[in-house]
């Protein structure tokens, strides 16, 4: 080991893939190059799954995808205030079990990166704080502060001590080989000035300080202590290089493999060609270890988002999408690279990179050589044009923005943006809510009902002078709050009395707001990703007498990122003004005395759909605000996931048998610019680059696990905030319709292919093969085969003039009646239909 290595005593061992207690020792300790785990320096591919944000049911599955994807480590975040919502009150049962997460990726035989934080960002509600935190006499959080950071130290202990208790640190022979502590402190850290360095040398120290025998990192903190490894976050880190690079191994906690989606937001979406890319850069350039942020994204039950107006769903274009299901062909790709990095390993960590010049503008040759042992990276980082190398005396074709892998220094294994893996066109298969359920309810529709009563109805509302800023007052319990006045017009020399309107102007921090006049929706407003704060001016009309002023506001999720981010408020601050009354005058209503009730009278009782005070009747109200709607459903036949269509709502929360699947807004539409016909894939990747759905809903579809479904009698509860028709809303079960591949004569051989090959001698030509994603799938036709100069993508291939005759035959004899099948792109197999032209081989196919 090198004499500026730290050194750390841990207990591994793996026996039959699973991780377990072990009765003799090992070591994990890092140098400049890399981890090293039981004496050996490992490069380690990591991905991001979140257990809040899928089901003990769906767990084992995203792991065993995980692994057969090539990942040696699955890293997650703690998330403080899903545990501890009440200080000293903790719940680590069903989606909390954290504990069960981290044995099950121990029985698939990985590692885990345990991010305690206790702050995540992660777009979670509040950063992952509990909100009680904010109401600590004295508290400023995330600086030095001795009353926040008592509370950091005892949860960081607790979760430490739990997992000491079962064993689960490598030093006990479990899977937990990296622990974290605070993140991405260093983007913000000036705003706290000389206490920032303060608090972050406490945080390193009283981490190491527990003693858990695995080193700990803090992220994207550049001037973190000697005793923790500082890492880089963003879409690209080959760039990057870590403070100490003598002592410290290079890297990457979170490679942003696409983007979150907001509402009111288009959809993001990361190529896999730019994701592969960056992949191979940082291992290129001295890279060890790397993390998918996300690998799985999963869903935002509950109130669990942050924000503000963060969406239900976290898919995050992750390689597992957020039911589960592989993303094809990104898994695949990245599965590939895994497979051509790891064939360098030991190249890899055996020496320090060394960059060779080929020649011409953004191109690098990186080496890693020592003895007989050789890899090479060649990159060509140019957005638009595609470039030719000469490397050791051979020639190398390389696209533009890509990087070819040469495990032997010679042959290439892998182009990041030649895909040998076949994509996969999922869509969602609707059904009717209610088909063949008892339909006794509100005379054959199945619906019943209860109205949410306008302003104060809970015997809990207080009064107070002016207005109250809404986060202090609710502390998050809900995301309502009512401000209700009453005003006199009677004899006022000031009000209309003609019928005219004036006009209510409220201004609030946001998120959202409804405002009704003598019970009556008078209009709403509602702000957005980019800016919560909301200002309306609404028409109304007073009646002669006492008339009532009723403002729902509300939070969609509160803030999670920036500095101070804790402080950032809501609801409604003021001014309310009543404006173009008589004479032009206006007048101020803030400092009247308002009365104020936290949460909506429902909200205790009708969301398990148990209260006897559901209404069946033959008129269904819809199109009507702050109403509660109820139905019975039974579950889809088979195990594809289920989601729920709400076209036809317009906000609110639904409750699956008592269990939140979260937030619903389908009418909140993303901009009708900023998503391109098609999307390229050259050149740096941004969160606004490659965007779908543009003047399209957000999201219509909110998932449903098959883990929280009955075969019959399930019970759907709905609060619908502003008005729409339940009858329209639908069941859907996600389908994969149509495998496609696209591979041509350039293409490398197949990564499975390399050691074979190199035993034999032999270099194997390219190959396209195809799998049903379904175990008892086969492929049951071929929509489309062309051999030559194929043009389109996959769902809407057509052939080009040079085309063979025996493509669609030839695959169909390899591939139908097949679960998977392979077909080598090549004369041999097709004829030549244009000589001296370079063919490639399409391919779109039917899994049954």
């Amino acid at each position: 080991m090198k004499g500026s290595e730290l050194r750390i005593e841990v207990v591994v061992v793996l026996v039959l893939g699973v991780l377990a207690t072990a009765s003799y020792c090992a070591t994990v300790t890092y140098d400049h190059r890399a981890l090293v785990i039981d004496g050996k320096r490992r490069v380690l591919v990591s991905g991001s799954i979140h257990y809040p944000r899928s089901t003990p049911d769906m767990w084992p599955d995203l792991i065993q995808k995980s692994k057969d994807g090539g990942l040696d480590v699955i890293e997650t975040y703690v998330f403080w205030n899903f545990h501890e919502p009440v200080r000293g009150q903790y719940d680590f049962s069903g989606r909390k079990d954290l504990v069960k997460f981290v044995k099950i990726v121990a029985q698939a035989g990985l590692y885990v990166h345990l991010r305690i934080g206790p702050y995540v960002c992660a777009e979670w509600n509040y950063g992952g704080f509990p909100l009680w935190l904010h109401f600590i006499p004295g508290i400023q959080l995330r600086t030095d502060n001795e009353p926040f950071k008592a509370e950091m130290q005892r949860f960081t202990a607790k979760i430490v001590d739990m997992m000491k208790k079962e064993k689960l640190y490598a030093s006990q022979g479990g899977p937990i080989i990296l622990s974290q502590i605070e993140n991405e402190y260093g983007n913000i850290d000036k705003a706290y000035g000389p206490a920032a360095q303060k608090y972050i040398n406490w945080a390193a120290s009283m981490a190491v300080a527990l003693d858990t025998g695995v080193p700990w990192v803090m992220c994207q903190q550049d001037d973190a202590p000697a005793s923790v490894i500082s890492t880089c976050n963003g879409f690209y880190c080959d760039q990057w290089t870590p403070k100490l690079p003598d002592k410290r191994p290079k890297m990457w906690t979170e490679n942003w493999s696409g983007w979150f989606l907001s509402f009111g937001g288009a959809v993001p979406q990361r190529p896999v060609e730019d994701l592969a890319f960056a992949v191979a850069r940082f291992f290129q350039r001295g890279g060890t270890f790397q993390n998918y942020y996300m690998y799985h994204g999963g869903t935002n039950f509950g109130r669990s988002t942050g924000g503000p107006f963060i969406a239900t769903s976290y898919d995050y274009d992750a390689p597992i999408d957020e039911y589960g299901l592989l993303r094809q062909p990104k898994w695949g790709h990245l599965k590939d690279v895994h497979k051509a990095i790891k064939l360098c390993e030991e190249a890899i960590v055996a020496t320090d990179p060394k960059n060779v010049s080929v020649g011409g503008p953004n191109l690098e040759a990186t080496v890693y050589k020592t003895g007989s042992v050789c890899a090479a990276f060649l990159a060509n980082y140019d957005t638009k044009s595609d470039a030719t190398v000469t490397f050791n005396g051979n020639s190398y074709h390389l696209p533009a923005w890509s990087v070819s892998i040469l495990p032997d220094c010679k042959n290439v294994v892998l182009n990041t943006a030649k895909i040998n893996s076949a994509a996969m066109i999922p869509s969602f298969m609707h059904q009717s809510l209610i088909d063949d359920v008892d339909s006794s309810e509100a005379l054959g529709s199945g619906w019943s009902w209860i109205n949410e009563p306008v302003g104060i109805s809970k015997d809990d509302a207080f009064t107070r002078v002016g207005l109250l800023e809404q986060i202090n007052t609710t502390a998050d319990k809900s995301d309502y709050l009512w401000y209700s006045l009453s005003i006199d017009v009677t004899n006022s020399e000031t009000f209309l009395q003609d019928g005219s309107q004036t006009v209510l102007h409220v201004e609030s921090l946001g998120h959202a707001l409804h405002a009704f006049i003598n019970g009556k929706l008078a209009g709403s407003g509602t702000g957005n990703g980019n800016n919560a704060k909301v200002s309306v001016d609404i028409p109304v009309t007073f009646a002669s007498g006492k008339n009532t002023i009723d403002l729902l506001s509300l939070t969609v999720g509160l803030q999670n990122y920036g500095a101070f981010f804790d402080k950032t408020g809501a609801g409604i601050t003021g001014p309310v003004l009543l404006k173009g009354l008589k004479n032009g005058t206006t007048i101020d209503l803030s400092s009247q005395q308002w009365t104020y009730q936290i949460g909506l009278k429902g909200e205790d009782s009708l969301p398990s759909g148990s209260s006897s005070q559901w209404v069946s009747q033959p008129t269904l109200p819809k199109k009507q605000p702050l109403t509660w709607y109820k139905a019975k459903f039974n579950a889809p036949d088979g195990s594809n996931p289920v989601a729920i269509d709400f076209t036809g709502l317009g906000k609110g929360e639904a409750w699956v048998n008592g269990q939140s699947i979260g937030r619903y807004w389908p009418t909140n539409i993303s901009p009708t610019s900023g998503c391109p016909d098609s999307c390229n894939y050259r050149g740096p990747y941004d969160s606004n680059k490659c965007r779908k759905n543009c003047g399209k809903p957000s999201q219509e579809l909110y998932h449903v696990p098959r883990s929280w479904l009955k075969p019959n009698d399930n019970t759907l509860v709905l609060f619908e905030e502003i008005g729409g028709d339940p009858t329209q809303i639908s069941l859907a079960t996600r389908q994969i319709d149509s495998l496609c591949s696209h591979v041509s004569e350039s293409h490398p051989s197949p990564v499975d292919m390399w050691s074979s090959d190199s035993k034999a001698g032999r270099k194997s030509g390219p190959v396209l093969s195809l799998e049903c994603p379904f175990p008892n799938q086969v492929i049951s036709s071929i929509k489309f085969a062309s051999y030559g100069k194929p043009h389109g993508t996959c769902g809407s291939f057509s052939h080009g003039q040079c085309k063979s005759n025996r493509a669609l035959s030839v695959v169909q004899k390899a591939c139908v009646g097949s679960r998977t099948c392979s077909v080598e792109v090549s004369v041999n197999t097709f004829g030549d239909p244009c000589k001296g032209v370079a063919k490639s081989l399409a391919v779109e196919a039917s899994c049954k």
